[in-house]
């Protein structure tokens, strides 16, 4: 007896992933703003005690990508995209973030179909106006707090770079009162290039033209070290390379952060649009 066709079709918004097999979140923007939010500094009686890169940081927003020459641009698969805006400025800097904490020490995938631009303020392709984008997660065990980060560098003072590049090690943590620290870990010191990281994404002749791109990146809990990353159809393996570690501070047992960021290379604002993000575990 043949199995019903109807049992054979894939879901499809899963299908685009390739998850490991426990899902810890699956989020369609569609659907609404998933608990992403604003990355708000530590401080300590007043947000004037707050270091200042991270007061330069806005809100996320849902978007539909509106274009001035085209209408509506939609997302991906959807009406809808989780929007990350810089202020305008060359170095200007933003992220959002999702607060969790895993349940079980594994290794962790990250999925996600994304998409980039500066704002479309003028008749030029400004393919070298975004300065990089990327992910940040904020993970603590039992003796460490680590904080895996990699970004694809777009351009630097104009000139194109198109690279992979991650951070093993920062600037050192600050006091901002009541047993109260900070570290900006988001600053353009200490990268260091990926091996093999070279690689070139699509990017529209149209500054209003948006291409959407697949990324994935694993970190395994257990042995706080990268495993893959993937971008389209370039995989890179990231196992020997180090991370941001410290020792393991109070009241943040389990955490797992998913941080993305992007910056501005050029006086617009940098965008960066995720349809949708997916992680899974292997537990």
């Amino acid at each position: 007896m043949s199995t019903p066709r109807t049992a054979q079709r894939p879901d499809l918004q899963l299908s685009r992933f390739d998850p490991l097999p426990r899902i810890m979140f699956y989020d369609d923007f569609s659907q609404g703003m998933s608990g992403w939010t604003e990355l708000l500094g530590n401080y300590t009686g007043s947000l004037r005690t707050m270091h200042p890169g991270y007061r330069q940081f806005t809100p996320p927003m849902l978007s539909n990508l509106t274009q001035w020459d085209g209408g509506t641009h939609g997302a991906l698969t959807g009406s809808y995209a989780l929007k990350l805006a810089t202020r305008p400025g060359r170095g200007a800097q933003t992220v959002s973030l999702k607060r969790m904490t895993f349940p079980k020490a594994c290794t962790m995938q990250l999925e996600c179909f994304f998409t980039f631009k500066p704002e479309a303020i003028e008749l030029e392709l400004s393919d070298r106006d975004v300065r990089s984008f990327g992910v940040v997660l904020d993970i603590q065990n039992d003796k460490h707090r680590v904080l895996p980060q990699v970004r694809y560098l777009n351009a630097l003072n104009g000139e194109a770079q198109n690279k992979w590049q991650y951070k093993p090690r920062s600037v050192d943590f600050e006091n901002v009162g009541d047993r109260t620290v900070t570290i900006y870990h988001y600053g353009e010191e200490n990268w260091i290039d990926i091996p093999g990281g070279h690689q070139l994404l699509c990017y529209n002749e149209i500054p209003t033209k948006v291409n959407w791109h697949y990324f994935r990146l694993g970190f395994d809990v257990r042995t706080l070290r990268y495993t893959e990353l993937q971008c389209n159809d370039t995989v890179l393996d990231l196992s020997d390379l180090d991370t941001l570690k410290f020792d393991a501070m109070p009241n943040l047992r389990n955490l797992f952060n998913v941080i993305p960021f992007v910056d501005s290379d050029s006086d617009k604002r940098a965008f960066l649009y995720f349809d949708s993000i997916l992680l899974s575990g292997d537990w």
